[in-house]
């Protein structure tokens, strides 16, 4: 069997703009990306779910971050799905390919067979923008809520940017005749463009345990607008977002033709990993010999297994820790 045939609008992200509404947006395809992470591990269905809906939140979030920048979104739980981690790499200059990374760690025995969210329990998502050397990086965190990683997503631009953002997305295997199992995933983000000061009704928000909403950052006539938007965001159907037959930017015309859209220029996207020996080095340069010797195996070697994309890194203790740094230098 051979993987699904590639189209044109696979692994990329398409930003655009509703001049009538003063809302932008992207629409993200992910397929090779996606099958490219999850083939580096034996995950449950359930933890597949989760990992393809993250990664599917970092494209859309990641192309709006500056060239040569990262960011990190990550979810920390005390469930059985005990963390998801993201990164989304930018591309060193306008118009070459970014990366995304993705790894899930669980307790297996923990597992039920309740809906992949529910195997988070309870946690936050943080979000992490790193633009470089010599700069701080950003961070920020919010509570999982709403039922889902996307409204958990949509909770963290809501408390932490004062910024209205909602997603549609879709995502899973494919089986179509005669072709090898796949992955095929889309979704679209919209996000209110923000004023030069946010808005807020009274004290607290509106959603669950008190948390801001997108309703509790605009205005009425704003807040008219955002909602037609969503209901034509959500009219969305599968095989649109997922599908090899509509174009993200013949959809965009069909789901938002009277709000006047504009696109630009789509973002390729790549599965990808920053990992190395050399990287795996300077991890361990902070330790001493005696450190060291403590982290050898049974054959006296020094081991490094990345968890994103399962590369094995096997070194002389000799050659790594703070000793064998200082005696290079």
């Amino acid at each position: 069997m051979t993987l699904g045939t590639k189209i044109a609008w696979d692994d990329t992200v398409l930003p655009f703009q509703l001049d009538k509404s003063d809302i932008r947006g992207r629409v993200a395809r992910l397929d090779g990306v996606l099958d490219g992470i999850l083939k580096q591990h034996d995950y449950p269905a359930t933890v597949e779910a989760l990992v393809a809906e993250m990664a599917l939140l970092t494209a859309l979030i990641g192309q709006t971050i500056s060239v040569r920048w990262k960011l990190s979104l990550q979810v920390q739980t005390n469930g059985p799905v005990r963390m998801i981690a993201t990164d989304y790499y930018a591309p060193k200059t306008e118009g070459e390919t970014a990366q995304i990374r993705a790894y899930a760690t669980f307790d297996a025995d923990r597992l039920t067979d309740a809906a992949p969210f529910e195997q988070l329990g309870s946690g936050y998502i943080a979000v992490l923008i790193d633009q470089g050397e010599g700069t701080k990086p950003y961070q920020g965190i919010a509570p999982l809520a709403g039922g889902s990683l996307s409204a958990s997503a949509e909770g963290y631009f809501a408390q932490s940017e004062q910024l209205p953002t909602s997603f549609s997305l879709r995502f899973g295997k494919s089986t179509e005749p005669g072709v090898g199992e796949h992955w095929r995933a889309g979704g679209v983000m919209l996000q209110h463009m923000p004023k030069a000061s946010p808005f807020a009704k009274g004290e607290g928000g509106s959603g669950e345990s008190g948390l801001l909403t997108a309703s509790d950052l605009l205005g009425d006539d704003d807040e008219e607008n955002w909602s037609r938007a969503n209901i034509l965001m959500n009219s969305v159907e599968d095989l649109e977002l997922i599908g090899p037959s509509v174009t993200p930017a013949d959809l965009l015309v069909r789901l938002f033709h009277e709000e006047a859209p504009r696109v630009y220029d789509a973002q390729s996207v790549r599965f990808g990993c920053s990992c190395s020996e050399d990287r795996v080095r300077q991890s361990l340069s902070i330790y001493s010999a005696k450190d060291i010797e403590t982290m050898t195996n049974e054959l006296g070697r020094v081991t490094a297994d990345c968890q994103f994309c399962g590369s094995h890194y096997d070194l002389d203790p000799l050659t790594v820790g703070f000793q064998a740094e200082k005696s290079v230098q």
